[in-house]
């Protein structure tokens, strides 16, 4: 019988095993046994807390959702309200700096991307991520345009994130915010130009 409090420490250390493993070998790769060897626990804990490597899998996508929602909340805190293009930059920051942007990490977002096609419920929890991600924006531009204008713009801002998150993985160069809110700024100005000459 695991120690009363050894949750609170297992767990966590579970997840960031299997994000190295995937890290290192992909998520098809990422067995039981290499995630248990790389925590230095036995097989046997994984299915005790999570009931196999599938509730881990969920597990690690549900903490990296978690970090990205503080990360979130955490720099819009620092940005009065009535700054709604400094609050859009803090939410398209959040999505490429700090744990995000972490090697391991990103390389697990990427395989949960395609691997959430193929599950529902990491389907579900791709889903949640996408209508927060949406949700913030348009707070902010539906004070700058439109209802209507806002959630095409949220969803342009949306696509603009994803491909730029998507490259910077891809690259060895990695993930590059400063480039990320760069081009998201000249698409926002664009839209603000275009919709202030209508």
């Amino acid at each position: 019988m695991p120690k009363v409090g050894m949750p609170l420490v297992r767990k966590p250390q579970l997840v960031q095993a299997a994000m190295s493993v995937i890290d290192r070998v992909g998520l098809h790769a990422a067995s039981i046994s290499l995630i248990a060897k790389e925590a230095g626990v036995s097989t046997g804990i994984i299915n005790h807390y999570f009931g196999g490597k599938h509730g881990l899998l969920e597990e690690t996508m549900r903490e990296i959702l978690r970090q990205l929602s503080q990360t979130v909340t955490s720099h819009l805190r620092q940005i009065p309200k009535t700054e709604h293009v400094k609050r859009i930059n803090a939410i398209v920051d959040a999505n490429f700096v700090g744990f995000q942007a972490e090697n391991k990490v990103a390389k697990t977002w990427l395989a949960f991307w395609s691997y959430s096609m193929h599950d529902p419920q990491l389907k579900r929890l791709q889903r949640v991520n996408e209508k927060r991600l949406l949700s913030h924006l348009k707070i902010e531009l539906n004070t700058l345009f439109t209802p209507e204008q806002a959630t095409v713009i949220a969803n342009g801002i949306a696509a603009l994130i994803d491909g730029i998150w998507l490259r910077g993985t891809l690259t060895p160069e990695g993930i590059d915010a400063d480039k990320a809110r760069f081009i998201i700024n000249d698409y926002l100005d664009k839209q603000l130009t275009f919709y202030s000459l209508k």
